[in-house]
């Protein structure tokens, strides 16, 4: 039974995973495959950011109330149909992002 356990835990977090990454796939085109890119030469390298810095940040784009760089709309409008779960995986994603 705990090899079961163990298992679905591991599973568990490999899908969580793949959401991050599929969710982070509307990001890349500026930030980079990787987030090695200053998005549109403005941003901050992503790459590797801590995942509770990147989810402050989502959450502030998403309500209007952040505009970073001056890019507060169009982040606004990238993250508008996320989901707080996808923000999440996104920004888990991002930190673990090499």
């Amino acid at each position: 039974m705990k090899k079961i356990a163990i298992a679905m835990l591991f599973a568990g977090s490999t899908l969580l995973m793949a959401d991050g990454a599929a969710a982070f796939a509307k990001c890349a085109g500026c930030h980079g495959a990787n987030g090695e890119k200053a998005a549109l030469g403005k941003s901050a390298i992503i790459t590797g950011q801590d995942a509770a810095k990147t989810l402050e940040q989502l959450k502030g784009y998403k309500a209007g109330t952040l505009n970073q760089h001056g890019m507060g709309a169009v982040m606004k409008g990238q993250v508008a149909s996320m989901s707080d779960a996808d923000l999440q995986a996104v920004s888990d994603h991002i930190a673990a992002m090499k």
